[in-house]
């Protein structure tokens, strides 16, 4: 493409987009969704309210009762905001029945679904395209008697451009004439097109009937409804319509969310919506919907703010070395410093940083070398777990215990007993022993009983209190917590573990226990 063509498409960018949001009708053609009248009423409260979306296409026509009670609902509020001239309703070439339908649930706004390609007109519709033309022209007329404003579908258009270009120019010099229709509306209905096929087919009608407003509708069955709905604005098309998430039917429709912000970041083009809204309403729709959204979806996704490396963190906090324009808070949304194995001192120290926790360089290596360890057994370490960690590693350190776990093994078979063999260093010395019990962890602490008894001649204390439970803010696949009580002489000894599996925290709560035993005798040898 050469330069003065280049420059000859920016400016055809329209300095504003129109979005028109149809998550609420196409997005509820997704396969297993249905939205009850009230989630319907919700989600078109935030989306004209609070996202402030320009348009929303609610429903269509003649379905059901629920949508009938939906759409009521819907109009009646944007009546009372004055904002009922943003709701619309698909409807048909039926004889009035669609208008009807409309104007009994209080709406003023068609979409019109005409046929855009001449395979769709004569074989759905067995009629010519005049016939076409003079029942489209005869429902227009019949909503502006109504009072019903009018915008119309050119269903298939993509097709229709690439197999029948002739019958969309026809159709198109034939309504045009109405000077009724507001918007002509360009769907890519099957999902089949690419973006040069978008430039190349709306430059054809804009240069056709450059005064007309074109909106396109983009489907994703090749990934490309967000290239091709760029692509159209490149093209001169004035809106835009997309769904929360990308819901729809088959692959979805274009998001919602990346549309809003390559025509922000990549084109300077201006829109109505509220950025930081986005997140808060993905979520809504993600819980009515029952589709849950990747967690590596643009903007919206769990995991798109989240930095894993910890050579990130580490730019991140020179200059920001690896930021770009799409900066969290502009979605209502935080950037994050994963804690894992890859996470290195710099996550780490940003997590604790935004915690207010300080720690020396000693102590930030020695909670980094237990993250690691977590991020080995795959586990999601969340920063609502790092104070935890951060307390059990600088409570105990492990550096100067007399009572060390060497390794242990542990069996289950059915319908026997689950049992453990243990190796210990006590002293500098090491113990060996095996035992069967009640449950892994009972089979190991009756191994440590022998060990005791046999070759050190000495009570094992007893065990009082045994609790389990995921540390406050939490996951459950990142750290469980316990804690032991138990009695020694006249005396009770409570300890902790903390790991992500619970017989290894066990463990760690035991030996914790066998430690401060340890040290009380050694001390009492010191002083004697």
């Amino acid at each position: 493409m050469g330069t003065a063509q280049q420059i000859d498409n920016y400016q055809r960018i329209p300095p504003f987009v129109e979005i028109m949001d149809s998550t609420l009708r196409d997005g509820e053609q997704t396969n297993g969704v249905s939205f009850l009248p009230h989630e319907k009423l919700v989600m078109a409260r935030r989306l004209l309210n609070d996202l402030n979306v320009d348009r929303i296409e609610v429903a269509s026509a003649r379905v059901s009762e629920g949508e009938c009670e939906a759409v009521t609902k819907i109009c009646r509020y944007a009546q009372q905001i004055g904002r009922l001239d943003r709701v619309e309703v698909l409807g048909f070439v039926d004889g009035g029945k669609s208008v009807d339908w409309i104007v009994e649930c209080g709406g003023q706004v068609i979409n019109l679904l005409a046929k855009g390609s001449l395979k769709h007109c004569t074989n759905q519709l067995s009629k010519t395209p005049e016939e076409h033309i003079n029942d489209i022209k005869r429902e227009v007329a019949y909503a502006q008697q109504k009072g019903v404003s009018v915008n119309l579908y050119l269903e298939d258009w993509s097709n229709g451009m690439k197999d029948s270009p002739d019958y969309v120019y026809q159709l198109m010099d034939a309504l045009v004439d109405l000077g009724s229709i507001k918007r002509f509306m360009l769907p890519d209905t099957l999902g089949v097109m690419n973006p040069l096929q978008v430039i190349e087919y709306f430059r054809k009608m804009m240069k056709r009937y450059p005064d007309l407003h074109f909106d396109f509708h983009a489907h994703n069955d090749y990934d490309l409804a967000v290239s091709n709905s760029l692509a159209a604005v490149f093209s001169g098309a004035k809106g835009l319509h997309v769904t929360i998430n990308g819901l729809g039917e088959r692959c979805g429709n274009a998001p919602m969310a990346s549309v809003q912000a390559i025509l922000k970041d990549q084109f300077h083009a201006k829109t109505n919506i509220v950025e930081s809204q986005l997140n808060d309403i993905s979520r809504m729709v993600e819980s009515f919907s029952g589709i849950s959204v990747a967690p590596n979806q643009p903007i919206v996704g769990e995991y798109v703010f989240t930095q894993v490396a910890g050579v990130h963190a580490d730019g991140d906090s020179k200059d920001k070395l690896y930021y770009n324009e799409l900066i969290p808070e502009r979605f209502g949304r935080k950037r994050e410093y994963a804690l894992g194995k890859n996470s290195g001192r710099a996550n780490i120290a940003r997590n604790l940083e935004e915690l207010g926790l300080e720690l020396t360089p000693e102590q930030t290596k020695r909670v980094t070398e237990r993250i690691t360890e977590l991020g080995d057994k795959k586990e999601i370490v969340t920063q609502e777990d790092l104070p935890y960690i951060v307390s059990d590693v600088l409570k105990h350190d492990g550096s100067t215990d007399k009572v060390k776990l060497i390794s242990y093994v542990v069996s289950t078979a059915y319908g026997l007993k689950p049992g453990a063999n243990v190796r210990v260093e006590i002293n500098g010395q090491q113990y060996e022993a095996g035992a069967t019990g009640d449950g892994q962890y009972d089979a190991i602490v009756k191994a440590l009983r022998y060990i005791y008894k046999k070759y050190l001649n000495r009570t094992f204390p007893v065990l009082a209190n045994y609790q389990v439970s995921i540390p406050p803010g939490g996951r459950t696949d990142a750290l469980v917590q316990t804690v032991i009580t138990w009695h020694h002489g006249d005396t009770l000894l409570r300890t902790r573990g903390l790991d992500a599996d619970q017989t290894d925290s066990a463990i760690k709560a035991t030996f914790k226990m066998l430690n401060i035993i340890e040290n009380e005798l050694h001390n009492n040898d010191i002083t004697k």
